[in-house]
C-alpha cells in the first residue's frame, strides 16, 4: 500500500493510505507530500480538482509534464469555465529537464486586423468600458487552441487527439456540479444570461439555475473539442467552429474575421531570469508584465534583511509595498507587446536600478503615489484566471497561466460551438492614463494597434537552485498576480515556511495607483497601527490569488504541492 503525506492548511502532518485516488478527493487543500523519490513520480496542483486528477492521469499512462499540462488545460475549459477555456489565451512556461532549458509559450489573443487605437471611445473621445467588456469588440483573437498545439510539437510525447479524450468526455458526459460553480453561474446571472447561446448551456430550461449535485452536459463544447481532435487546430481555427466564432462576434459588433482567426500564431520566447538570495528566476517575458516586475520587486527588496524583519511584520510589509508601488509606476510607461513596442527589458530588471530605487525608499515614510513616477529610462490580468504547476519523474515542469479576462469572459458563448469567448481587448490601454476594470494605468506601449497583443499581469514562474527546478508557481488575480507570486517566493526562501504554510500566509498588495495598501485579513491590528504611522492608507479586502505551486525538495525526493484553500476546489494530485 503507498502512503501519501497531507499536510492540513495549519501545517500539521498525518498519514494517509493511498489505496486509489478517491480517498484524496476528500483532502480539503493543501500540501501532498509524494513519496518515495521525486525522480520517480509526478505532481499536479490546480484549481479546480478534476482537471488536477486528469493531469494526474496522463502522468500515471506515460506522459510528460507538458502532455499533462496540455490536458489539465482543456480539461479546465469543461470544470472551470468561468477561467478555463479555448475562447482566450495565456502563458506557459516549460523546463525541459534534460536540456536545462526554460522556454516561455505565448499564446494571448492578438487585436484583429481591422482594431484601432480609438476603437473603445465613445463620441465625446472618452473611454466606453461597455464596447471593450461587454461586446463582440472586447474578444481578441483566441489563442489557447494554438499554444497547446506549440507545446505538444516541442515537448510533449502524446498526440492532440489522445490529451482531448478526457475533456471530451467531461464535457459530452457531464460534469457533476460543485457549489463554487454553482455559487459562479448565481453570481454572474445578468452576464451570461445577455447571452442565449449562453443561458441555454449553463442555466436549466426554465431558467432556473444549476444546483450542487447537477449535471451540467456541455454538449457544443465536447462536439468543438472533438473537431479539434480530428482535425487540429485548423477545426478551431479554420472551417465550421471558426465560423460559428467569427458570425458571434461581428453579430455583436466586434471586428474578428476568418483571415484574423486563420492568421492566429503562438509564438515561443526566451523567458526574463534574475536571481535572488542564490536562487534563479525565471518567468514570462512581455508582453506579460509579470515577470519583469517580479525580478524587479525582488531585486529591490534583496537588499534588505528580510529574514530578519520577519514575514507580514509592518516593516516587512512597508518595504514590499514601497517596491510593488515603484515597480507598477514603471509597468505603466514601459510594458506593452514587445513585437510593437521596445521594452527596456535590461534596465529594469537591473540591480544597479534596483538599488537605485532603494535609495527613494524611507524605512519610516510610505511615499506618496503621487510623488512617484515612471523611472526615466533610456528608451530602446482577475481572479478570473486560473494558474496550475505540474512536475514530472524526470524533472521536466510547467507552469501555466491564462484566462477570459473576466469571469466568464464577456458572458458571450458563440452559438454552436459551447466556447465562451474572452473580453481581453479592455487589457489595452483605451486611452493613455485611463484605468482598466483591475485599476490599471497604461499609455502607449499598451495601446491599440491591429495584431497586437495586449499587455498582461499574469506571472507563470519557475524558481531554480544549482541548476534544477525547485518551485514552480503562478496564480490568477489580475493585477494582484504579481505581487502574489513576489510572496510565494520572499515566503518560502526568506521566511522558510513550507509551500502549505507560504500558500495560506495573508497577503498584501500595492499597485501605485490607487493610493491603496490592499491586505488580507490575518493582520494583527498592531501591524496595521504601524503601517497607518508610516503613512499608508491600509483596507483590508477580500482574498487574493489561487496561488498554485509546487516546491521540489530533492534531498529527501519528495514533490512538496501546495493548493491555495482561497478557492475551494483547488487540489494537489501526486502519485
Amino acid at each position: 500500500m503507498k502512503l501519501t503525506l497531507v499536510a492540513a492548511m495549519s501545517g500539521a502532518l498525518a498519514l494517509t493510505p493511498l489505496s486509489g485516488y478517491a480517498q484524496e478527493a476528500a483532502i480539503y487543500s493543501g500540501m501532498d507530500r509524494v513519496h518515495p523519490a521525486w525522480a520517480e513520480h509526478g505532481m499536479v496542483v490546480a484549481q479546480e480538482e478534476i482537471a488536477a486528477e486528469v493531469g494526474r492521469d496522463i502522468l500515471v499512462a506515460g506522459g510528460n509534464a507538458a502532455d499533462a499540462g496540455v490536458a489539465v488545460a482543456f480539461a479546465l475549459a469543461v470544470t472551470l469555465p468561468r477561467a478555463g477555456n479555448l475562447g482566450g489565451g495565456g502563458f506557459m512556461l516549460v523546463h525541459d529537464a534534460k536540456s536545462n532549458v526554460t522556454k516561455a509559450i505565448d499564446y494571448r489573443e492578438m487585436a484583429p486586423t481591422t482594431a484601432d487605437r480609438d476603437m473603445f471611445l465613445d463620441e465625446a473621445g472618452e473611454a466606453d468600458t461597455n464596447k471593450s467588456r461587454y461586446t463582440g469588440l472586447a474578444t481578441g483573437v483566441p489563442g489557447t487552441v494554438a499554444g497547446m498545439q506549440l507545446v505538444l510539437d516541442q515537448y510533449g510525447t502524446m498526440s492532440l487527439s489522445d490529451v482531448l479524450q478526457p475533456a471530451i468526455r467531461l464535457a459530452r458526459d457531464g460534469i457533476i456540479v460543485t457549489a463554487d460553480l454553482a455559487d459562479s453561474l448565481k453570481a454572474l446571472e445578468n452576464r451570461l444570461k445577455k447571452w442565449p447561446a449562453s443561458a441555454a448551456i449553463f442555466y436549466k430550461p426554465d431558467g432556473s439555475y444549476y444546483e450542487p449535485g447537477d449535471r451540467l452536459i456541455q454538449s457544443d463544447l465536447a462536439a468543438t473539442l472533438q473537431r479539434i481532435a480530428d482535425e487540429g487546430p485548423d477545426g478551431f481555427y479554420k472551417g465550421q467552429t471558426a465560423q460559428e466564432i467569427v458570425d458571434a462576434v461581428q453579430a455583436s459588433g466586434g471586428r474578428i474575421t476568418m483571415d484574423d482567426m486563420a492568421n492566429y500564431t503562438a509564438i515561443s520566447r526566451e523567458p526574463v531570469t534574475g536571481t535572488y538570495r542564490g536562487y534563479d528566476i525565471v518567468s514570462m517575458p512581455p508582453p506579460s508584465s509579470g515577470g519583469i516586475h517580479i525580478i524587479q520587486i525582488l531585486n529591490t527588496l534583496e537588499g534588505y534583511p528580510i529574514g530578519f524583519l520577519g514575514q507580514n511584520s509592518a516593516d516587512t510589509i512597508h518595504l514590499m509595498a514601497e517596491a510593488m508601488k515603484r515597480a507598477y509606476a514603471d509597468r505603466s510607461e514601459y510594458l506593452g507587446d514587445p513585437d510593437f513596442f521596445h521594452v527596456p527589458q535590461a534596465q529594469l530588471l537591473s540591480k544597479i536600478y534596483a538599488a537605485d530605487i532603494r535609495d527613494g525608499i524611507s524605512i519610516n515614510r510610505a511615499t506618496p503615489s503621487e510623488e512617484i513616477k515612471p523611472a526615466d529610462l533610456t528608451p530602446y490580468e482577475s481572479d478570473q484566471t486560473t494558474h496550475f504547476s505540474i512536475v514530472d519523474k524526470d524533472g521536466n515542469a510547467v507552469s501555466n497561466t491564462y484566462t477570459i479576462n473576466f469571469s466568464y469572459g464577456s458572458g458571450m458563448v458563440a452559438d454552436g460551438t459551447g466556447v465562451l469567448m474572452n473580453n481581453e481587448m479592455d487589457d489595452f490601454a483605451a486611452k493613455p492614463g485611463v484605468m482598466n476594470a483591475y485599476g490599471m494605468i497604461g499609455g502607449d506601449a499598451n495601446a491599440v494597434e491591429p495584431n497586437k497583443r495586449p499587455l498582461s499581469s499574469m506571472s507563470p514562474t519557475i524558481v531554480m537552485k544549482d541548476g534544477k527546478v525547485f518551485m514552480v508557481t503562478g496564480s490568477p488575480g489580475g493585477s494582484r498576480i504579481i505581487t502574489t507570486v513576489v510572496q510565494l517566493i520572499m515566503n518560502v526562501i526568506d521566511h522558510g515556511m513550507n509551500i502549505a504554510e507560504a500558500t495560506v500566509a495573508p497577503r498584501i498588495h500595492h499597485q501605485w495607483q490607487p493610493e491603496v495598501l490592499r491586505v488580507e485579513e490575518g493582520l494583527s491590528r498592531d501591524t496595521i497601527a504601524a503601517l497607518e504611522a508610516k503613512g499608508h492608507k491600509v483596507e483590508v479586502m477580500e482574498t487574493m490569488g489561487s496561488a498554485q505551486s509546487i516546491v521540489v525538495d530533492a534531498e529527501h525526493g519528495l514533490l512538496l504541492g501546495g493548493a491555495d484553500p482561497r478557492q475551494t476546489s483547488s487540489a494537489a494530485r501526486g502519485y
